[in-house]
């Protein structure tokens, strides 16, 4: 049995542009990996199959389309053990996926090539590819061409997931930015944001990268009047995420916090 940690991520920026000739919106987006994480542990087997989290198909499909990608038959059985709340706006699912195609492509007799394992993760969510590759990345394109950033890693990481609050589908929330014509002054933004990427030296500059074009919440705030230097909405949400330079202070707004929903305190992941 093979087994690795399947991190959450959060954007600390999320720009996003019109729709494209695919369907798809242009997006620029600052991805981050977390050290929240699942565990994804992978084994021969008969058939293929997946357990511990009954919600699963991403990491069905994901282990489908390798088979297929590679020639072989799908003979592997995933464990799934959560912690990464779902449909959270965490990437667990796309993270989950993107373990058990890096596990699964290891155990191969021929392993395909790190492109063609991109090329597999990008058939199955924008996010997957991210999560094949280290450290912070700049998403591109509909997110899925990713270039590796040199970001500041000092600093802490306050998650909460509101209480009651219900992850609206992608489709509709990029339906609602369209409609109130979102996309007016995308250039200057994803301009700002490569200005910002440049020029980011110490963690507390990440705080000058656009925000989240998606979403939003009035948690960035509290997050921010309890110290976060930065605060805004994880991808298309409902989490919430805060910055801070001091674990104690971190600590500190997160048992604030738990009044209004989950909370994690936690750190950029380190590879290795």
């Amino acid at each position: 049995m093979r087994r690795a940690p399947a991190p959450a991520k959060i954007n600390l920026s999320l720009v996003v542009g019109p729709l494209r000739d695919d369907g798809k919106h242009e997006v620029a987006t600052v991805l981050q990996r977390v050290d929240l994480g699942d565990c994804v542990s992978l084994s021969a087997a008969p058939v293929l199959d997946v357990v511990g989290f009954d919600g699963d198909t991403i990491v069905r499909a994901a282990l489908a389309a390798l088979a297929r990608r590679a020639g072989v038959e799908p003979r592997w059985l995933a464990r799934i053990a959560k912690a990464i709340p779902v449909a959270a706006g965490l990437g667990g699912g796309s993270s989950d996926a993107a373990t058990a195609l890096r596990l699964a492509n290891d155990m191969l007799p021929e392993p395909l090539a790190v492109d063609d394992l991109a090329a597999v993760a990008a058939e199955i969510g924008a996010d997957v590819p991210f999560f094949l590759r280290p450290g912070p990345q700049l998403g591109t394109a509909d997110g899925t061409v990713l270039a590796p950033l040199d970001l500041p890693q000092d600093y802490w990481v306050v998650l909460v997931l509101p209480d009651g609050a219900v992850k609206a589908s992608t489709a509709d929330v990029y339906r609602r930015f369209d409609e109130r014509d979102g996309m007016r002054g995308f250039e200057e933004r994803r301009a700002a944001l490569v200005d910002a990427l440049a020029a980011a030296r110490r963690a507390r500059d990440l705080a000058t990268l656009p925000g989240n074009d998606l979403a939003s919440s009035p948690l960035a705030g509290a997050l921010l009047e309890h110290g976060a230097f930065r605060a805004d909405v994880s991808g298309a949400g409902p989490s919430v995420y805060g910055l801070f330079l001091e674990q104690r202070r971190a600590e500190a707004a997160a048992r604030t916090l738990r009044t209004v929903g989950r909370t994690w305190v936690t750190a950029p992941f380190r590879d290795g």
